[in-house]
């Protein structure tokens, strides 16, 4: 299995194959920054045996209908193990999938990536401002694990407007679910410590296209 480093790289130039090309007009740029034409990837690079599969990243993302991991980072079947869940939030659930695949598939590279106009955040930072009555407890439990990230910034809103706590929030939440991924697994812990798995997190755009890799705090 390949390094966290050169899967950091595979996933970067997907994405930019991903991304429409500045010279092409509008149409055509357009069609390909949503997916509609072909992958650029040789026939090889998409694994069509799935009998088994080796993916070289493992990827926690939003179940945003609009963010597709597969198509945002030009990999075919066998190349990505995806998880997806409202707001890219993490539970047990979540954690126990990313120890599968690193343990079984010896991936090293972890990237939990949320994007812009999440509804999940939205939805969060309206129940911190004006709580709704009768909440659906299973929707209430996304919120709950949402809130302790961005309460902070709810707290200091005057100076801000909507769009940049919007932005904020979505880092901010993408940035708690990494630490709870380091610190709440001891398998994950020893294979950063010792066999050099990496955890990090990105943020999707959904108005380019691009995805910006966060650094760490």
């Amino acid at each position: 299995m390949i390094s966290a480093t050169e899967a950091l790289d595979r996933l970067q130039k997907g994405n930019n194959r991903f991304l429409p090309d500045p010279k092409a007009d509008n149409a055509k740029s357009r069609s390909a920054w949503l997916g509609l034409t072909r992958s650029t990837q040789k026939p090889d690079d998409r694994n069509p045996n799935v009998s088994e599969q080796e993916p070289f990243a493992i990827l926690l993302g939003c179940s945003d209908a609009r963010v597709p991991l597969e198509i945002i980072f030009d990999q075919g079947l066998g190349n990505l193990f995806v998880i997806r869940v409202a707001g890219n939030i993490v539970g047990p659930s979540q954690i126990g999938s990313i120890e599968f695949a690193a343990t079984e598939f010896g991936t090293r590279l972890v990237v939990v990536m949320g994007h812009s106009h999440c509804g999940a955040i939205a939805t969060t930072l309206k129940e911190l401002k004006q709580p709704s009555e009768n909440r659906s407890p299973n929707l209430a439990s996304i919120v709950d694990r949402i809130s302790p990230a961005i309460e902070p910034l709810v707290a200091n809103t005057d100076s801000v407007d909507q769009e940049t706590l919007m932005e904020e929030a979505v880092r901010a939440n993408v940035r708690a679910s990494v630490n709870q991924l380091q610190a709440g697994s001891t398998i994950l812990k020893n294979l950063i410590q010792t066999d050099g798995l990496q955890i990090m997190g990105a943020e999707y755009s959904i108005e380019t296209g691009s995805v910006q890799f966060l650094k760490e705090d």
